[in-house]
């Protein structure tokens, strides 16, 4: 199972294995046995809902169990966090529910997933084992997204460096601004509000009135609670629940309670892509501090799926970087973010200087593009070929019509050649998904603001 050659290799990771190429090469030596074997996994969400995939694997009698293991494991990884949920149903071979049963138990392997599952859904995490007859079929419930345009109208996007706010009038963006913050460093949750609520002041003053504010941040919410953040990492627990859990809420109390709705960034990432296109079937991706993902379907609606990609396996080198917060390997966020330029750039021999932020040293390795220097070049082109490799992984599990991509690290020239490259990847590699997928920019003024404005369509004005 090791002779997979990817046609395109970065540059700055010679070693990248991507997970589109080695699923494929599985999936097509257990065709050639003639004996593949049906399994189904599902995963419970919310209120009873279920998705649910079918593929297959070696006979037993193959002497192949090990190879299934590593494909059932990176798959069940990828799904979760696709789709999100508190329960696994295993329907197949009894090891291999055994197998994930082990890795998803306390002080297992992916104990870190099982506990962040558990925590959004507030649900003890299980993983049921049965027969693949058994796994309940597919129930999904899709809903409509954003949209609304009338009235004046701010809408935020919270990102790990910067706060992006714009101030919107009828569609049109009157104001935009960034502002830049540290909340990944902060423990006193009083910096988030204050520095949040500041935003929207600030944006407030740029309209005669405000009738609604709409926010895009990176994490999990429902009905505007904040579930799970990286934007609030350092704050302690008992403080979360205190002062975190209610923040939205206790700022649209403080704004005179006007209509506010919060949306995972992702989510706000593909609805930019349906009002900018005009179509469905969008995958957004935003490449800011970390990665995110959210879908629009086929009828214009969001799925209610959790498409955190920044967890979504895309490298199946067991050598390659781990996450630091999921202790997991190959995962999108060290390839698809800013994480990404700045660990190409240390492959690249590039040296920071010693109190430089994360942001700062993204602008260094964006001035050394400018200037014309080949190092900022290749990790760009880097990035472009983990893009590629990534949509079609993600084309598995998302039914693709269009994929934009945003976010800072997308903008000046160095999104311009991460698309490139990233085209260039399926042309070559997966012509069948390259005439089925277009992969789009926004214009310059929206890569980075872009979701603000977006965001501020959120909520509807009754």
């Amino acid at each position: 199972m090791d002779n997979i050659s990817p046609k395109f290799v970065p540059v700055l990771d010679k070693e990248f294995r991507p997970a589109a190429l080695e699923n494929r090469y599985f999936l097509n030596a257990v065709k050639a046995t003639g004996k593949a074997v049906p399994i189904a996994i599902g995963i419970e969400r919310s209120d009873g809902l279920i998705s649910r995939y079918s593929t297959h694997i070696f006979d037993e009698s193959l002497e192949m169990a090990e190879a299934n293991l590593k494909y059932v494991e990176r798959l069940v990884k990828s799904l979760l966090w696709i789709w999100g949920g508190w329960k696994i149903i295993m329907g197949g071979p009894s090891y291999l529910g055994e197998y994930i049963r082990e890795i998803y138990s306390p002080c297992g392997k992916r104990e870190f997933d099982a506990g962040f599952m558990g925590q959004i859904y507030e649900k003890q995490f299980t993983v049921e084992i049965t027969d693949y007859e058994k796994v309940p079929e597919a129930k999904e419930n899709t809903k409509s997204i954003g949209r609304h345009q009338n009235g004046c109208r701010i809408g935020l996007d919270a990102g790990g460096s910067g706060l992006k706010v714009s101030a919107v009038i009828n569609g049109n963006a009157v104001h935009s601004e960034k502002i830049l913050w540290r909340p990944k460093v902060n423990s006193n949750p009083d910096y988030h509000y204050n520095e949040i609520l500041k935003a929207l002041k600030s944006a407030s003053t740029r309209m005669p009135w405000v009738d609604a504010v709409g926010v895009s941040s990176a994490g999990i919410f429902i009905n505007n609670r904040i579930m799970i953040s990286s934007l609030f990492l350092e704050v302690p627990g008992e403080l979360f629940e205190k002062k975190v859990r209610n923040m939205f809420i206790d700022i649209q109390e403080k704004l005179g309670s006007i209509p506010l709705e919060v949306a995972n960034d992702g989510d706000v990432t593909a609805l930019a892509g349906a009002m900018q296109l005009k179509d469905t079937r969008i995958l957004g991706i935003s490449m800011g501090t970390s990665e995110a993902g959210g879908y629009i379907d086929s009828n214009g609606n969001i799925t209610g799926w959790l498409n955190e990609l920044a967890f979504v396996p895309i490298d199946f080198n067991t050598e390659a970087i781990v996450d630091e917060w999921s202790g997991d390997y190959g995962c999108g966020v060290k390839y698809l973010s800013q994480d990404s330029v700045i660990k190409l750039a240390s492959n690249a021999g590039i040296v920071f200087e010693e109190n430089m932020t994360p942001a700062d040293k993204f602008r260094a390795v964006q001035d050394l593009l400018s200037d014309g220097d080949q190092r900022g070049n290749d990790i760009f082109e880097s990035i472009g070929v983990y893009l590629g490799y990534a949509i079609a992984h993600y084309a598995d599990f998302y039914d693709i019509k269009h994929v934009l991509v945003l976010g800072g690290v997308t903008s000046e020239n160095g999104g311009n050649i991460i698309l490139n490259t990233a085209r260039t990847v399926l042309d070559v590699e997966f012509p069948e998904l390259a005439s089925a997928i277009s992969l789009h920019l926004p214009d310059e003024s929206n890569r980075g603001m872009g979701q603000s404005i977006t965001a501020a369509s959120l909520p509807d004005i009754l």
